[in-house]
Formats: structure tokens, C-alpha cells, sequence
């Protein structure tokens, strides 16, 4: 899965680069940025979200203990109840656009409403979001059949099918967009395409698994009743990482042009390993996890816990570091071309180090949650969501005066950093899942050798005055080989201090 994920994610950084180069940081890109942001939360709550925390668990339950007549049974009845439920939200959010671009845009529509002279970013974005809301529909119906096929162990076509979306994109920025008098209008007609383009992707492979069946509403379906009931706490908990970025999105409309772009290359930069080894990893343990919960093996689910726990560290601690280090330089490297200059590097970095302090913290959100949707237990980490966004917007009004768009990332980072410590903790009050002794020598392991890798990178990599001269081939170059350096310096650490490939293994 990690490898489609690492296909999926360089395609998207092509796909950044190209849209950083077509328009920059300025108003245009801030508000594509945001209508492209809203549909996109409804996402995780339709979609990949919520919905499969919900529906994950339930779907194994059935085919484990059910025949496959009452598995196709329960797929018509939840395709068709939830196909209805997002048709009538796509519909709405599309007629009332500009209701939504005042609830989530406030400085814009309030610009708008005083006739000031940015009053236009209002009108541009509720055009957009006409064009960009119905990639809610088709993606629901992707996440769904991507959910389908991880169930039954095919992970790679699920994670394979955002490569469509990052080519629609690519394509619209090259050959669609510098034809038009407002290019950002042919970015959001690369998000129509690119969302209709995975709903289709994944139609044989499900007819291969004899999946695909004819939709039916059945609210009162017992397999739908259990799956909205998980599904409706499971709509805060998940989804309080992108409540908050959408509150960042609001706040940011009353800053200075650029904001909300600043916050978009950074987060996207945070987006690529997260994707690639967080979000991989957490996806390929809750099919499992359930699969431990049904067969009531406490031993094997705690054991599954620790496998993701361990893998989150090896791979996000040093991604962490080296995104705090070398902020500016990858920013320089994949976005300073065209309309993206020195200023917004400089600007984007700052950004990037206050998400990369959360990087560890939201990939073991990642990991920790399933620990309760695999056990069908949605309302705990409600809570502790609720906690961490009550949090976020505190953060926020302290940090926002001084540290404008860079104080919203931290608190971003703060709040997710709090979420994570209290899903561990619930886990452990509640006997679920404790920490292996393995495990927590491995963290401290893993502390040892990301500090001393981070170290080497900060005495190897040379003043911001020095990657300002160099063109841009000479900087890749030189990224790649300090990037190249650290992973043989962590590795080599690793090994020094007695870490083996059996201790990536669970039975």
C-alpha cells in the first residue's frame, strides 16, 4: 500500500508544483485553495473518514459471520442510503455556494458586503465551489469501494486510485488552465474530473469480487442502522484535524493575502509522509484489528496495536526532524518557479516547521483510533476530539496576534499533539492496549537516532544564503544527497543500537 501511496504522493507533489507555478501565492491560489478545502473535509466525513470507521468494522463482522448474500445485501443497502444522503448534500452545497463560502470565508464576505477591494475573492470562490462540490459525490462512492476491496485484503487499487486525481489536476494546470482568462476555473474543472475518473477506476475490481451491486435506500437495514449509529459520533472524532484546518481556513480569510496558501504548500508537504506511511499504515490495520476484535483475540489486537505503533515512529520521528530542517530548502526545490519567488518560500517554511512539531502526534492518531472503531467504540474518541478542538481554537486566538498564519499552524500541531496523548491514555485506562516493554525501548531507540540524524543534517546543510545561489538542479542535488546522508546516518544508528527486522514483524 506503501508503495502505491509513494506513486500517489510524488504525483501530487508534481501536481503542487505545477499549480505553485501557474499561480503563485496570491489571491487566486487562496481562493482555488479554499474551494478546493470544503469538499474535501466532507470527504473525511462522508468518505474516507468517518464513514470507513463505521463501516470497516461492520463490513468485517458480516463477512466473517454472515453468507455472502447478506455481505451484497448490506452493500446495496449502504450505497444507496448513503448515495442519497450526499446527492442532497452535493445539490445543496452547489445552489447555496455562496452561503458556504460566508460561513467558512467570513473576511472575504464581510470585504464583500463593505464593497472592499478584495471583495471579489468572495464572488470567485462561490464560483468555484459550484465546479469543485461534486467530487464530494464521487468520492464517497471511491472511498466506499476502496473500502470494500481493503476488506478484503486488496489495498493496492484503493490506494492507487488519488494518482487519477493528481493527473486530472496536472493536466487541467498545463494545457486547460493558461488558456483561460481565470485559471483557477480550470483547476476546479480538473477536481470535477479528476473525482470522476477515480469513481470509475475502481468499478472492475469490484465486479471481479462480485461487489458491485444495485444501490437501495434501507435506512432501517440492521447492517445500516449499526453503521450510522457508529458513523455519527465517528463525524467529529475523525474528522477534528480537518475542523480545525477549516477553521484556520476561516481565520486566515481575515489575514493577508497569501495566508491561506502559505498554510496549503506546507500542509501538503505534511500531507506526503503522513499519506505514505501514517495514513498506509493505520488503513492496513483496521481490517485486521476488527478481524482480532471478532475472533475475540485480545493478545493478537494488542499485538496489532504495537506492530502500527512502532511503525509510526520509525517512520514519522525522522520525517518530523527532517521537515523542521529542511523547511526552506524543499520548499525551494519543489515550489520556486514562475509565480512562487524567494518571499513565499521563506514565507511557506515558517508554516511548514509549526505543522512538522505535530507530524509524530497525527500519525499516531492515525494508528491509536482504530484501536476504538475496530472494537466499534466511536463515542470515546469523540471526546477526547471535542477536547482537542476546544483546544485548537484557544490556541488559536493566543497565537494568531503574534505569529499570524504561523501561530494557526502551531496550534494545529499543539491540539493534535493533545488528541494523540489522550487516545493513548484512554486505550490504557481502559486495558485495551498498553505499550510493550519492545515498544518503548524501540521509541527511545528511534529518539537517539532521529536526534543524531537531525544533527547531522543541521551541520551539513549549508546557510539559506548559499541555496538562494544555487539554480536549481545544483539544489535538488544537493537535497537529495543530504536526504540520502540522513536516512544512511538514522539507519546506521538504528542497527548500532540493536534494532533487527524482526522487530518490524508481528505474527
Amino acid at each position: 500500500m506503501s508503495t502505491m501511496t509513494l506513486i500517489s504522493r510524488v504525483l501530487g507533489l508534481v501536481r503542487d508544483v505545477v499549480i505553485a507555478s501557474l499561480l503563485g501565492a496570491g489571491a487566486s491560489a487562496d481562493v482555488f485553495f479554499f474551494a478546493n478545502r470544503i469538499p474535501n473535509f466532507l470527504r473525511r466525513l462522508f468518505a474516507e473518514g468517518a464513514f470507513n470507521q463505521a463501516f470497516v468494522p461492520v463490513m468485517t463482522e458480516y463477512k466473517q459471520t454472515r453468507s455472502f448474500k447478506d455481505t451484497q445485501d448490506l452493500l446495496a443497502a449502504v450505497s444507496g442510503t448513503l448515495g442519497m444522503i450526499v446527492t442532497v448534500v452535493t445539490f445543496v452545497g452547489m445552489v447555496g455556494s455562496g452561503v458556504v463560502t460566508a460561513l467558512f470565508g467570513m473576511g472575504w464576505f464581510l470585504e464583500w458586503m463593505n464593497d472592499g477591494p478584495e471583495a471579489y475573492k468572495f464572488e470567485l470562490a462561490s464560483l468555484l465551489l459550484k465546479v469543485t462540490f461534486p467530487y464530494l459525490w464521487f468520492i464517497s462512492f471511491t472511498a466506499m469501494s476502496g473500502a470494500i476491496l481493503n476488506t478484503f485484503g486488496k489495498f493496492a487499487v484503493s490506494s492507487f486510485t488519488p494518482v487519477f486525481l493528481n493527473l486530472a489536476l496536472i493536466g487541467a494546470a498545463l494545457w486547460l488552465s493558461p488558456n483561460m482568462e481565470q485559471p483557477e476555473l480550470g483547476l476546479a474543472m480538473g477536481v470535477f474530473l479528476g473525482g470522476l475518473l477515480q469513481f470509475l477506476f475502481q468499478f472492475p475490481f469490484l465486479l471481479r469480487l462480485r461487489m458491485l451491486v444495485r444501490p437501495r435506500w434501507a435506512w432501517h437495514h440492521p447492517g445500516v442502522v449499526k453503521i450510522r449509529t457508529l458513523m455519527i459520533p465517528a463525524l467529529f472524532g475523525v474528522s477534528v484535524s480537518q475542523v480545525n484546518l477549516l477553521f484556520d481556513t476561516m481565520l486566515a480569510s481575515f489575514l493577508a493575502t497569501g495566508s491561506i496558501s502559505y498554510l496549503y504548500y506546507s500542509d501538503r508537504l505534511l500531507e506526503f509522509p503522513l499519506g505514505l506511511f501514517g495514513i498506509a499504515i493505520a488503513t492496513v490495520i483496521l481490517p485486521a484489528l476488527s478481524s482480532r476484535h471478532v475472533d475475540k483475540s485480545k493478545e493478537g489486537f494488542a499485538a496489532t496495536m504495537d506492530w502500527g505503533v512502532r511503525m509510526v515512529l520509525l517512520m514519522g520521528f525522522p520525517a518530523m526532524l527532517g521537515l523542521i530542517v529542511l523547511s526552506e530548502p524543499m520548499l525551494r526545490v519543489l515550489f520556486m518557479r514562475g509565480e512562487f519567488g524567494a518571499i513565499e518560500v521563506t514565507a511557506a517554511s515558517k508554516s511548514l516547521i509549526a505543522y512538522g512539531v505535530g507530524l509524530q502526534a497525527f500519525m499516531l492518531i492515525k494508528v491509536l483510533a482504530p484501536g476504538y472503531y475496530a472494537r466499534q467504540d466511536t463515542k470515546t474518541p469523540v471526546r477526547f476530539g471535542i477536547i482537542a478542538m476546544v483546544a485548537n481554537m484557544v490556541f488559536n486566538a493566543v497565537l494568531i496576534f503574534p505569529l499570524g498564519y504561523v501561530g494557526l499552524a502551531l496550534a494545529t500541531a499543539m491540539s493534535g499533539i493533545l488528541n494523540a496523548g489522550l487516545l493513548g491514555w484512554g486505550l490504557s485506562r481502559r486495558d485495551i492496549y498498553h505499550p510493550s516493554r519492545q515498544t518503548l525501548l524501540f521509541a527511545a531507540k528511534v529518539s537517539v537516532a532521529g536526534t543524531g540524524m537531525a544533527a547531522l543534517l543541521w551541520w551539513l546543510s549549508p546557510p539559506l544564503s548559499v541555496w538562494a545561489e544555487w539554480g536549481l538542479l545544483t539544489s535538488t542535488l544537493h537535497l537529495l544527497g543530504y536526504i540520502g546522508a540522513a536516512a544512511l546516518c538514522y539507519g546506521a544508528l538504528l542497527l548500532v543500537s540493536g534494532v533487527r527486522l524482526r522487530h518490524f514483524k508481528t505474527a
